[in-house]
């Protein structure tokens, strides 16, 4: 298994002056505090039954209305992270946000970000955005724990932010939309540990979803080919993890190598499908002569090439049928925001680990070794790996970290379900609102989650105003409605 505590590249490994065990401390997500029911949107659509249920494999679908974009997202998301693990403004010396979801060509989401910090005279903090589709959550998060490992570090912690919504224009696409936000407390001594010298990356130039239009949120997608590079990157990344941990003396490494395998999910199917991919990879590594006597049911696939097989439905139905059991166990638990919020973007695959943490009790998690896959199209994608502490004791990093999640479920179920055609109309609202200048939003506040931010007004000069709902029982919100 990588990196167990013994290796020579463990975390903090003395010879180099590393912060010991650096990794994530803790994290919280935000999602909106309403939904539309995918079976009903199907019926909606006049569509057969199972097309968004089944054959994406999504439950609900968050959305946003005109009060919310990407910066109130991260405000909510920020604010609340670093208020449940009692962590003081102060002791922040980094913060890089990643976003496809662009509001201004010019000015940062982290720089809205610092009216969060002014009141604590903290403005020493290195970091701004990172932006290429899905993947900036994951460059903030490398950002950061490779400022706490560096020179430069200052001994204070970092915070790697993620958030997204994820619109699409009516038609085909529109159920894979989602939104949500994630935030990251990054420095040494964490309950998850990311591994050193394994993670692998592949990045490559091509078009198969992008956003060219800067007057729409919808993005020009093109879903074949777009399946076809996640596919491939994924393959292309999990031979180069292999080899790295070859490299250190820490492989063969194989889907057994892992106790929970996560994914960047745009919907649910795709991961299910990617897990029987790599699957298929461990098994194409496997010599000739053993292939028939370990797999005899495989038999006929044994000389099935990686980039020929992409849409091969024979390959694809036997490996998923083949890693059924370890989809269940090591993949499965990870999917609960993506079938019950959808698609986040960036924050996707950190919805994913959140996921995995709220859904098997904490001294199950102890010791557990979590691979991870992040794309973004374009492309730009790495698999990498984490380890969690052993420790779970009540004053532990990981039972802490743990009590930050501890309202997530509460919160997926006492979101309100929207109408399908309600859902219609607050997209819609969403449209006239892009570069509207003057703009004072319609949408209600009423129901939102205490402790979210909202948007108020858009001056004639851009300038976009917000406010927090309070943390107690709801009141009169400003410019809002109750």
């Amino acid at each position: 298994m990588p990196h167990s505590s013994s290796s020579n590249m463990s975390n903090g490994d003395s010879r180099h002056s590393w912060p010991s065990d650096v990794g994530i401390l803790a994290m919280d997500i935000y999602f909106p505090h309403q939904y539309v029911d995918q079976a009903e949107l199907e019926a909606f659509d006049e569509v057969s039954a199972g097309k968004y249920t089944v054959g994406l494999g999504q439950t609900k679908m968050g959305f946003c209305s005109d009060r919310e974009d990407v910066n109130s997202l991260c405000l909510t998301v920020v604010q609340r992270l670093l208020e449940k693990a009692d962590v003081k403004y102060t002791q922040i010396g980094r913060m890089e946000v990643g976003t496809e979801t662009i509001i201004d060509k010019s000015k940062s989401v982290k720089s809205v970000l610092m009216k969060l910090f002014m009141e604590s005279g903290n403005t020493d903090m290195e970091g701004v955005d990172s932006t290429n589709a899905c993947y900036g959550g994951t460059a903030a998060l490398f950002n950061s724990v490779n400022w706490v490992e560096s020179s430069a570090w200052d001994g204070r912690l970092a915070l790697a932010v993620c958030a997204d919504i994820a619109v699409y224009a009516a038609g085909a696409a529109r159920p894979s939309g989602g939104a949500g936000a994630v935030a990251m407390l990054i420095g040494p001594h964490a309950p998850l540990v990311l591994d050193r010298g394994v993670r692998a990356t592949h990045m490559q130039h091509v078009y198969d979803f992008y956003k060219p239009d800067m007057s729409s949120e919808y993005p020009v997608v093109d879903a074949k080919l777009s399946i076809q590079c996640y596919l491939s990157a994924l393959d292309k990344c999990y031979a180069k993890y292999k080899i790295k941990s070859d490299s250190k003396g820490l492989g063969p490494v194989t889907l057994n190598s892992f106790d929970g395998v996560l994914f960047h999910t745009p919907y649910c199917k795709l991961v299910q499908k990617s897990l029987a991919r790599l699957a298929l990879n461990d098994y194409l590594d496997i010599p000739q002569e053993s292939k028939a006597v370990k797999y005899p049911e495989l038999e006929k696939l044994k000389d099935t090439k990686l980039e020929e097989s992409y849409f091969d439905r024979d390959v694809e139905k036997a490996f998923m049928a083949h890693s059924l059991g370890m989809f269940e166990s090591k993949t499965k638990p990870g999917l609960k925001i993506a079938t019950n919020v959808g698609n986040m973007y960036t924050p996707s695959l950190y919805g994913g680990l959140v996921s995995k943490m709220i859904s098997e009790p904490i001294e199950k998690l102890a010791g557990q070794q979590i691979a991870l896959f992040s794309y973004g199209s374009g492309m730009a994608s790495s698999f990498f790996s984490l380890r969690i502490s052993n420790k779970y004791d009540e004053s532990s990093a990981l039972f802490k970290f743990s009590q930050v999640l501890a309202d997530v479920q509460e919160r997926l179920d006492t979101r309100q379900k929207v109408a399908p055609e309600d859902f219609v109309k607050t997209l819609s609202l969403r449209e006239k609102a892009i570069d509207s200048a003057p703009f004072v939003p319609v949408g209600s506040v009423s129901g939102m989650f205490p402790g979210t931010w909202y948007l108020t007004s858009t001056d004639d000069m851009h300038r976009r105003l917000y406010d927090r709902v309070p943390m107690g029982p709801p009141a009169l919100y400003t410019n809002g409605h109750v």
